[in-house]
This record gives C-alpha cells, structure tokens and sequence, in this order.
C-alpha cells in the first residue's frame, strides 16, 4: 500500500476502532503509541500519525462559546462511514457534508446555492463546461492541501462502475470518459456537461474524497477499505476521533478549519451515539445523556414537551416513508397487486396513529412544498379494499381452497413478508397495521425485523434482493430525480430495489432532467406522478414532518430540509451548562 504525498495528483456491540483520542495521549511516539496503532490497518497506521503532527501545530481557539461536548442520539449505525463515493445512509451523507468532510456547495437557508469548498464557479455559454474554482486555505487533516486534483478523483470514481456510487443518476447528463473532467490548475477543475436541470445539486449532496490516500485504490475496493470508518482523514470542522461499532461516533474540533469560513467550530468535541431502540433513546433524552435526539416517535412527543430543559422542534423535511415492493417475486410481479396493497392499506389511518399527523400521505415520492408537486395526486388510491379485492381477482389470485388466503392458478399463496429495521417502533407498527389491514383481502403479511447494517445489505445488494417488502424511508435531494430508483438501466443498481421495468417510466425519467425551465416540465412531472400510481413500485405511505428533541442547553441549532446537521459548526454550549 503506497500514500502518495504530493499535491498533484490526489444489537451486538462491536470493537473499538480508536484513532485521534489514542494518538493525542502517546505524542511522542513511544512505546503506548505503538501498542496504540498496532490493531490498526497498516493504511491507519500510515495515516493517523500526520493528522495528530499536523494539528497539534494549532492553538484551540479561546472564548465564551467555545467548549463542552455535544452527544446526539439516533437509532443507526453509519454503515459505510465517511465514505461518500459507496455510502447511501442519510445520517452518512450529513456527516459527510456537514462535519467530517466538505462539499464543494452548500445551500443557503432558502435552498440556493452558494460557495463552500468551492470559492466560484462560472458556465460557459453554451452551458456545456462548468468551472469551479476551489479555495486555497483548506487542508486534509494530515496538512494536505484539498486541491483540484481531488474533485477529479471524486468525480472520476464516482462515474466509474466498479466503485458502484449509489447516486450514479446524479451524472447522467455529465459526460463520462478520459475527457470529461479537467484539472487546469491545483485550485481549478472544468467538467463537460449537458445542460440539464439543478445541475449543480450533485455537488451539494457529493461530499469531496482525498485523492492522495485513496488514489492508488481499485474503484472495486473502495467500499471495503478502512478509510471509510477505522480511521477517516476529512477536511471538514471537526476530525475524526474514534468509532466503536454500532455504539458511537466521536469527533473533535478541527483548529485549522478556515477563518473564512467561520473558524472552528465552537464546541470541543462532538459524539453521535446509536442507541438501537427508541424507548431508550427517550430515556437517555429525559436523564440528559443526550442534548439531541433525532427523529423521535411521534408518541414521545408529549414527554419531551412536557420535560422543562426539553424542547420539541418540527421542521419540514424532504423525505417519505415507503414499502418498497421487490417485483422480481412471482407474487408482486403483476403491478394489479402491487396496486391492490396500496388500495387495501389505511394510509391516513397510520399517519394518525403512527406519526400523530405529523406527515401527510404521499402518492409519489415528490414533496409536497416542492415545485414540481401535482396536487392532481393528492387524492389518488385512497383506502378502498372492495376495489383491491377486484383487482386480485382481476390478476388471478383467488382463495381456492378456503383457508383464508388468495392463491394463484398454481396454487402458491399470496404471502409476502415485510421487513423492517431493529429498533424502529414506527416501521414495526407499520407492517403489523398492514398485516391486519390486508388479512381480510386474503393476502398473508409477515413482518420481519432485521438489524440496519443487514437490512441495507439485503435491499442494495443486486445479487442479494432478499426481501418481498421492506418499511423504509427515503430522503430525496433538492434535485428530484428517481433514474436510479425506477429507470430499467437501474435495476440491477444498489437502488433499483422494485425492480419493475416500464418503458413509459423510462421516456418519462430520461426527459424530466433535460428540460431546465420548470414551466416546461412541470406537464412531465404530472405524468411522471400519474404513471407512478398505475405502476406502483412502493405503496409511498407518508411524507413527514420531521421531528427533534433538544435539550435547551445546547445552542443555536438550525433545521430545515437539508438536514439536523447543517449549522453544527455554531452549535455551542453555555460554559454553565457544560
């Protein structure tokens, strides 16, 4: 394994993975120092030893928000870490952009663009190059300069299949091959594109990987190797510290994080704990073991309002709950079945006794206060199971033999197991509503649960797909773009979980991104969102409104629909109260 150096071309709980925290006690390099790194990777070990060099040269910055620790709690594990050209959990992506990593743009609070890792950037006339230029004050965590060379890597690894980047749809109109990015200088990389619609989003959600330590890494690789989550080297706020599987996160304060862009970050240290049941995360809420927990069930709702150094923040957010149907069973193949579920299922009924009215239900995967939204949709496929019954009958599942479930003409019974993730009440109480809902119509549900880690594994892996159904939540990025849910190019993608294949879908998803004025696509739009309902790959449950308990000590915090983590460099904690 060779580090390059130079700047031009860049329920069980598990081991502790410790990095930074280990490093910081043996400085010096001595006999602790080397106990401390022996378990490591040898790739870690190369490493871990220049990011502890490099930053000890910074003073911690001194004033009366600086200090204290914050402790965030949700229910997953970050799967694949802080990788970000393998990774498709949300809670992943937002410490990817937000606290480890950097993005080459951010959004603004009214969701518009604006510089980040990237000082500018400009279009050529045509529309066909788009330029950035990145800033010079920014370096990896071991002293690297974060340079052109990197977005060239990322975006190189990223189109190239073997890598196997879950958002591939984010390129398809960004031409491919030997010629589509160029590194003009250490600051300034031009990429050809086609003009299409919010083409600038991918670099907003796309987090920017270090080329000089994973450069010489077979795309095919990337996903297994210990940079992703035994010893992370960002250039974000805050430095990774530490990771002990399926228990916790930490970071800690990057001193040398640019004055321009804010400076340090305000608190010392930052830790995101998993806590794989939401009755605890409550509990460790109300103790004041965590100053944030993201997500809460909505019946926990009245207890934080009701706790006095607790307080409920909602926000509107851009993600939906789903089941997602796996097509590729002879008993979801018809979409007359898939469309029978959705008809036979009490959606309003589980928004009211699942998210308390927190949400709305959903018809597609479009939000609601998006601009593409078709109120059209709205109220589609309400509950009506006389209808879902006729439309079983229709596809040929009938009950032959009189035991209370429909069978097909070979005489295989319509039972479909759901699955859903350890430790998520919501989607348990969902599939076993379900189960009752769709008893009667004589289809036989079985809910299933699987820890997070294996579920993602079950679902994304295309040699894999073993699930019939699965409760699961999707965020969308501000750019709508389902190519890699429901295109047929895509059906073999981690992504392509229903695997129906539509030609209609597929005219409809390669037209909406080459139209950049939204007057003119807004008819697609309609027809995309109409052919969903008839195709019905998910029975799409509800949009929600997202939920956070917060203990008021800690300051400052911003959400919105890009997410709990956006502003967590101003977090910051009254010296009191630490």
């Amino acid at each position: 394994m060779r580090i390059r150096h130079v700047l031009g071309r860049n329920g069980v709980r598990g081991p502790a993975f410790v990095a930074l925290t280990l490093l910081l006690s043996a400085c010096g390099g001595g006999d602790s120092a080397g106990r401390a790194l022996a378990g490591l990777p040898e790739f870690c070990q190369e490493v871990l030893p220049r990011v502890e060099a490099y930053l000890s040269q910074f003073e911690q910055p001194s004033g009366e928000r600086y200090g204290g620790t914050a402790v965030v709690g949700t229910i997953g594990e970050m799967p694949d870490g802080m990788n970000a050209l393998v990774s498709s959990d949300y809670s992943s992506s937002q410490h990817q952009s937000f606290v480890n990593l950097m993005t080459l743009i951010d959004f603004d609070e009214d969701f518009e663009p604006r510089p980040y890792l990237a000082e500018s950037w400009e279009f050529d006339e045509e529309a066909e190059t788009l330029t950035f230029r990145l800033r010079d004050d920014v370096r990896w965590h071991d002293g690297t300069p974060t340079s052109a060379y990197d977005v060239e890597f990322t975006f190189s690894r990223a189109i190239d299949p073997e890598t196997a980047f879950p958002n591939a749809a984010f390129w398809t109109h960004y031409e491919k091959g030997p010629d589509a990015v160029e590194v003009l200088d250490s600051l300034t990389v031009r990429l050809k594109v086609a003009p299409h619609a919010e083409l600038l989003d991918p670099w907003r959600a796309t987090a920017i990987m270090p080329e000089h330590l994973l450069g010489d890494v077979p795309p095919a690789q990337l996903r297994q190797h210990p940079y992703g989550s035994r010893c992370p080297i960002g250039n974000g706020p805050f430095v990774f510290e530490a990771h002990q599987a399926d228990a916790s996160w930490s970071f800690v304060r990057n001193p040398a994080f640019p004055e321009a862009l804010g400076g340090p970050p305000y608190l010392n240290r930052y830790v995101y704990r998993i806590i794989p049941e939401q009755t605890t995360l409550l509990t460790e809420l109300l103790t004041e073991n965590l100053d944030f927990y993201v997500a809460p069930g909505p019946d926990q709702t009245p207890q934080i309002e009701s706790a006095e150094r607790l307080e409920l923040r909602t926000f509107q957010f851009r993600s939906y709950d789903l089941v997602g149907w796996n097509a590729r069973r002879a008993q979801l193949a018809d979409p007359r079945v898939r469309q029978a579920l959705t008809l036979g299922t009490n959606r309003e009924e589980i928004v009211q006794a699942i998210r308390r009215g927190f949400g709305e239900v959903a018809n597609a995967g479009v939000p609601p206060y998006h601009w593409a939204f078709f109120e059209g949709v709205r109220d589609s496929l309400r509950y009506d199971p006389q209808r879902a019954a006729a439309l079983l009958d229709e596809a040929g599942w009938i009950d032959r033999d009189s035991d209370g479930v429909r069978e097909n003409a070979d005489g295989e019974p319509l039972a479909i197991s759901i699955k859903y993730n350890l430790g998520n009440q919501q989607r348990e109480d969902i599939a076993q509503i379900m189960q009752a809902q769709l008893q009667p119509l004589g289809i036989a549900i079985t809910p299933q649960v699987v820890e997070w880690g294996t579920l993602l594994n079950q679902i994304n892996t295309p040699d894999i797909r073993d699930f019939d159904g699965v409760v699961i939540g999707w965020v969308t990025e501000f750019k709508l773009d389902d190519h890699d849910l429901f295109h047929s190019e895509e059906v073999d993608q981690p992504y392509g979980w229903s695997g129906t294949m539509d030609p209609e879908l597929d005219r409809l998803l390669d037209t909406l991104q080459t139209v950049v004025d939204r007057e003119e696509a807004l008819p697609l739009w309609r027809e995309y969102q109409y052919r969903l309902l008839d195709v019905q790959p998910y029975t799409y449950l509800y949009h929600i409104e997202r939920l956070a308990g917060l203990n008021r000590r800690l300051q400052d915090v911003e959400l919105d629909a890009r997410g709990e983590w956006v502003n967590i460099r101003e977090w910051w904690i009254p010296a009191e109260l630490r």
